[in-house]
């Protein structure tokens, strides 16, 4: 498959890139992080509030759209972009997290998965032809290839014959008809086993996809093992498209990733510890923003952010807000914390086109 990604420099100290990836809804400079927009938003958010944090690309998640409001919707509606009025790019996940994640209402099959729908039960068939066709009538940017998610904890031959389904499916996806300009990233699987991830990755990258992502991790593993994940799988893969490793993560873990040759991200954190009442800040902590600690604190949430939420409100109005349920407090949080991730990336960037990406170590978060 054609690689519309550009490698841009390389830092001389470790496997960090810099890189532009084209598509039809625009340019995405790399290192990058993805807003998760599961059922078509990013919770909590507009599309033009994203783009004021200057968010290039957002995901979506193909098992949910499909459920509600259903594939020939959004087509009717003009596609998945028009339908949430975001002119920016969209990557789209395969529904292959959903085989692990909802792994108790789902029987496998050779050529894919039955699932018994999480909301009302009724059955329905989700493999790598569906996977791709449905992609298709979103028309999301990039679509990923239909894959198992290997669970955690699992065995050396568990973990062996989860990745023999991934291959398979792999190839499947691959097979499929895309829309013009649209490209398609494989995934490589093999959980905690070097063995594996080597092979997985091998087999992919002959594959030919448009990029490359490595799944199967924060899925209960250590850190430790997360980045052996890495090291066993981003050497294997062509050095000319990107790299993506899905559903992760700290920005410590960012940072590693990065530094292990990752281009892009996605996880659902800044959004979900914002609805907890966390805030991000400077060094790549939290802070919890309902606590009594906060009721006088009449400073920002991070005196060195420059976001709407620290621009204007207090941590005491902030932990008012969360704590009389505003929905205020919330959004709030969540503006915050995605621009941290976002300017996280900005400066990673700086640092890899000035080479001193491990000079400033972990004082870049």
């Amino acid at each position: 498959m054609k690689s519309c990604f550009t490698l841009l420099k390389k830092s001389s100290r470790s496997a960090a890139r810099l890189g532009v990836l084209d598509t039809p809804h625009g340019q995405v400079p790399t290192p990058i992080f993805m807003p998760v927009g599961t059922r078509a938003t990013v919770k909590a958010m507009s599309p033009l509030e994203l783009e004021e944090l200057d968010a290039k690309i957002i995901l979506g998640n193909t098992y949910h759209l499909f459920l509600r409001p259903g594939e020939d919707l959004i087509r009717a509606a003009g596609g998945l972009h028009k339908f949430c009025a975001w002119k920016r790019p969209i990557l789209t996940d395969s529904g292959g997290f959903q085989v692990f994640s909802l792994a108790g209402l789902r029987k496998m099959k050779h050529d894919g998965v039955e699932f018994s729908s999480h909301i009302d039960g009724s059955r329905f068939f989700l493999g790598p032809k569906e996977s791709i066709r449905i992609q298709r009538a979103l028309g999301s940017d990039i679509v990923m290839a239909f894959d198992e998610c290997t669970p955690y904890p699992c065995t050396f031959p568990e973990a062996e014959k989860s990745l023999e389904i991934t291959l398979r499916w792999a190839e499947d996806s691959h097979a499929q008809e895309l829309n013009d300009g649209q490209q398609m990233f494989g995934i490589v699987q093999g959980s905690v086993y070097p063995e594996l991830r080597e092979r997985a990755a091998k087999a992919i990258a002959e594959m030919d996809f448009s990029g490359y992502a490595i799944g199967g991790v924060s899925v209960g593993e250590s850190e430790e093992d997360m980045f052996l994940a890495m090291e066993h799988s981003v050497p294997f893969l062509p050095e000319d498209k990107p790299h993506y490793l899905m559903g992760v993560g700290t920005p410590y873990q960012i940072l590693g990733a990065v530094k292990r040759g990752v281009d892009m991200f996605d996880c659902v954190m800044p959004t979900r510890l914002a609805r907890h009442g966390s805030a991000f800040v400077t060094g790549g902590g939290t802070i919890p923003a309902k606590s009594a600690r906060y009721r006088e604190d009449f400073s920002p949430l991070d005196e060195n952010c420059r976001c709407y939420a620290c621009r204007t409100f207090t941590r005491a109005y902030i932990r008012h807000l969360l704590n009389v349920d505003e929905i205020l407090g919330i959004r709030l949080l969540t503006i915050h914390n995605i621009n941290y991730f976002l300017r996280l990336m900005e400066r990673i960037r700086l640092a890899i086109q000035n080479d001193t990406l491990e000079e400033q170590g972990e004082s870049i978060l």
